[in-house]
């Protein structure tokens, strides 16, 4: 089969179905086969050693804020 037959085929399905599917191979992935690019590491380590001012907040209160967001 193609890449071009597979996509057409994917691309039959219905929007749920491609996002399952999508879910599925993110998640058969590794670390180590999805590549970090330099930059993004030097952002992440530029923001780990200069963090923003102001509040912070926990990851319970992320959640939370998230969770009351969505009834």
């Amino acid at each position: 089969m193609t890449p071009k037959t597979l996509r057409d085929q994917i691309l039959q399905l219905s929007p749920n179905q491609r996002l399952e599917l999508v879910e599925e191979i993110w998640d058969s992935l590794t670390p180590d086969q999805v590549p970090v690019p330099e930059w993004h590491k030097a952002e992440l380590d530029q923001r780990l050693d200069h963090p923003a001012p102001g509040a912070r907040k926990s990851w319970d209160e992320v959640r939370k804020t998230l969770r009351d967001r969505g009834e």
